[in-house]
């Protein structure tokens, strides 16, 4: 197999970066990655990850080529750790994932049929299920399908996982208005806490809670991932806000020390200013406030 590129084999370079997780773990290799646990090294793993993400979003292939990079790199870097300790080795990763794609791909490797998505999704959990039940992780029936989602994602991101595997079991709205119609009426139950003559805390975060599940359900209906669309959201804020605070700063103040309206008048200005990027070089632009 060759990368399509140079015409070396995909092989040759990944035992190439596999040498060199071992040189810099071995005696005489360096001293900071020789001191690295699989614990100390967890958040590294899982900060990599969000970088690939934040790659992908900007859609930046150069990025996303380093990152991905780096993802590899702490695929490497603890199977040379459990190497060491004559656990596994990064030979037996690749194996069982191998194994796995083909096992939980039996409309492509077997005899199975599967005529779209949906049903290699059905077939993708009903092979999960087997796969559970064989590792004795189903004794008496009490596992559930939903264990595979792991409790330490982001909450948005957990939330999304779980209402997708529910819904491919039929566990959901027919249609994307019956999402929107749980919003509004998750809607309405913080509008009655909030109403209350004395709040009650617990019930706020409770309902504020159902209200972002239910608005998670509304982008998976709609096929948004609500992650990165929440990420994008939080790009802007930081775009907008960055455009308030330097434009006040041109008149020699901070955010602390202008009214509401005027930050608000800023916030428009980044606004109209990004909508007429958008429309392209031709598109009027926006006056300064």
């Amino acid at each position: 197999m060759t990368d399509g590129n140079d015409g070396l084999k995909l092989e040759d370079g990944f035992r190439e970066v596999v040498d060199i997780v071992a040189r810099l773990r071995a005696p005489g290799g360096c001293p900071w990655d020789r001191e690295q646990t699989h614990d100390s090294i967890k958040g590294m793993t899982i900060e990599e990850a969000y970088e690939v993400a934040e790659a992908i979003d900007e859609r930046d292939d150069r990025e996303l080529m380093a990152e991905l990079g780096d993802l590899l790199l702490q695929v490497l870097f603890h199977s040379q750790i459990a190497a060491e300790e004559q656990r596994f080795t990064v030979r037996d990763v690749t194996q069982v994932l191998a194994e796995k794609l083909v096992r939980r791909h039996p409309h492509v490797f077997g005899d199975q049929n599967a005529d779209d998505s949906a049903a290699v999704l059905r077939s993708w959990e009903a092979v999960k299920a087997a796969e559970r039940a064989a590792a004795g992780k189903d004794a008496g029936g009490t596992a559930s399908m939903l264990d595979s989602v792991s409790r330490t994602l982001p909450a948005v991101m957990e939330g999304f996982q779980m209402t997708t595997k529910a819904a491919r079991v039929g566990f959901d709205w027919p249609d994307v208005a019956g999402a929107v119609g749980k919003v509004d009426e998750e809607r309405g139950e913080l509008a009655r806490v909030l109403e209350a003559p004395r709040m009650d805390q617990q019930a706020a975060e409770h309902e504020v809670g159902d209200l972002l599940f239910a608005v998670i359900n509304v982008a998976r209906k709609l096929g948004v991932d609500p992650e990165s669309a929440l990420k994008a959201t939080n790009r802007r804020f930081r775009r907008r806000f960055g455009h308030v605070e330097k434009s006040l700063a041109a008149t020699g103040r901070s955010p602390s020390d202008a009214t509401l309206e005027e930050m608000d008048r800023y916030w428009d200005a980044a606004k109209a200013a990004e909508a007429a990027e958008a429309a392209g070089p031709g598109a009027p632009r926006p006056k300064s406030p």
